[in-house]
């Protein structure tokens, strides 16, 4: 083949492995190597395990060499969030108060990758304890969006979307709370997919909200994350919460017909204070549906204030219970905002969490009988409003900050706290050149339509084969990355 191997789809680079067109061993020091050149100036990476991955690797291109091939994953390269145990190894959250913590086992989702024969050349950053939403990070140095390194790749998985987008690997998994992996994605020009709460298993991943926390992928198109999603889908006897749900064949499912899906856009709360510029990007996206066939109508929606709400009450509890002992005794060993973010928690009254956790299923059921109803999925932003810089929302500016984080979450918060699966899919660019993403929101256990709706918007548009100056080599590097 011509041209760096590190700028091929997932997919596609699965299909050059199968015919013999490239090895994993190529791709995974063409990957390497970007890495090397990147990691000084976007910060994506914790550790780097190049001798690990060389010898994964060889191993992929000898199993091949046998007919022995585990699957299209098997070969490429990817990195995770480093919220995801390996055994023998210390898996930091995005801290330091886990530095002398090493996992006896490995996560489940980890485990389903090796299998799958997915070559793992480092672990990548996070926001602190998933609790972050911009990228910002004291312990490890901050991440950066590689369309612009002066703003935010996102949180708090978004060292995935910025290693993704930078073309450094094929696919990562991130964690999504009240949007972790859905904004990242819409930030950095990446496809984001939050699965329905149970879709994926949590065994081995560290917790920041265990009734609302979801493990999926973040990828260049929807094909790659469908790939990825088939690799960790399903029952887990390790994790009680893993729903015993028969996974399909999500990519068998890409190609099933759009025409005649219909697509609710919300009439109230999502649209109403959109940036002018976002805007038109989500209407352009809205007509290439429709000239698909997909019948897009407006439809009514219950107050999404009230789960946003809930969520918030359910999600400080939580996280106040799994960090109360550090919080008292460690306070000073937090980055800056994240602890105070959850002392609110300690003074939520067990009758206040109880009251919003059962308020779940009713308020699910009102959002399926009525708009999931009308619609096969219903259309929303990801976030209404253009993307800051690191400096703006910067913890520091404080009122910069608290202006900035008043939008996050708004469109994306709501679904979690109902469990629903949905998707985040690059729509262009806004003024600047910042990538921006529509997000697909669909009932429970419906990825594959999901992404069946994503495969077949970006089958008509071409914003996955744009990538950041940055993945060209123009950024040279000045530092190596940090070694494991």
């Amino acid at each position: 083949m011509t041209g760096n191997p590190a700028d091929l789809t997932l997919s596609a680079a699965a299909a050059q492995l199968a015919g013999g067109g490239i090895s994993a061993s190529e791709l995974a020091a063409a990957c390497l190597d970007r890495v090397v050149r990147q990691q000084p100036v976007l910060n994506t990476f914790l550790t780097v395990d190049a001798e690990g991955a060389a010898a994964a690797a060889a191993a992929s291109d000898a199993r091949r060499a046998r007919g022995e091939s585990l699957g299209p994953l098997d070969g490429v390269p990817v990195a995770h969030k480093d919220l995801f145990d390996r055994a023998g190894r210390v898996t930091t959250a995005g801290g330091i108060l886990l530095n002398d913590r090493i996992a006896d086992n490995t996560a489940t989702v980890l485990a389903r990758l090796d299998a799958a024969g997915a070559v793992e050349i480092g672990t990548l950053g996070a926001s602190e304890f998933a609790a972050g939403a911009t990228g910002h990070n004291r312990h490890h140095g901050d991440c950066r969006n590689p369309w612009d390194p002066a703003r935010i790749p996102g949180g708090s998985s978004g060292a995935s979307a910025a290693a993704v987008a930078a073309r450094q690997i094929f696919a990562s998994l991130g964690t999504d709370t009240g949007g972790s992996i859905r904004m990242p994605a819409h930030f950095c020009g990446a496809v984001g997919l939050r699965p329905t709460q149970g879709r994926v298993s949590r065994h081995g991943m560290f917790p920041r909200s265990w009734s609302m926390d979801s493990a999926g992928p973040l990828a260049r198109t929807a094909e790659d994350a469908a790939l990825l999603l088939q690799a960790v889908a399903g029952p887990d006897p390790a994790d009680p919460t893993a729903e015993a749900v028969p996974v399909p064949d999500y990519r068998a499912a890409l190609e099933e017909p759009v025409a005649g899906l219909r697509i609710g856009v919300p009439t109230s709360y999502f649209l109403d204070e959109v940036d002018g510029a976002i805007r038109a990007l989500l209407d352009a996206a809205l007509e290439a549906f429709a000239g698909l066939g997909v019948a897009v109508t407006p439809v009514d929606v219950p107050d999404p204030a009230v789960p946003f709400r809930l969520a918030v009450i359910v999600l400080k509890a939580e996280a106040a219970a799994v960090h109360e002992d550090w919080m008292r005794n460690r306070p000073g060993d937090y980055d800056h905002g994240i602890r105070e973010g959850m002392d609110a928690g300690l003074s939520i009254s067990a009758i206040d969490y109880l009251r919003a956790l059962r308020e779940r299923g009713p308020a699910l059921a009102r959002w399926l009988a009525g708009p999931l109803s009308q619609a096969d999925v219903l259309f929303t932003p990801v976030l209404d409003d253009s993307t800051p810089t690191l400096a703006e929302s910067a913890v520091a500016d404080s009122d910069g900050a608290a202006r900035v984080m008043a939008r996050f979450g708004r469109c994306t918060r709501p679904f979690s706290f109902l469990g629903l699966p949905a998707v985040s899919i690059p729509c262009g660019f806004q003024p600047g050149g910042m990538p921006a993403g529509f997000q697909l929101v669909g009932r429970p256990f419906a990825e594959a339509a999901l992404l069946r709706l994503g495969h077949a918007y970006q089958k008509v548009t071409d914003w996955t084969e744009r990538a950041p100056a940055i993945a060209s080599g123009e950024a040279e590097p000045n530092a190596p990355a940090r070694p494991r």
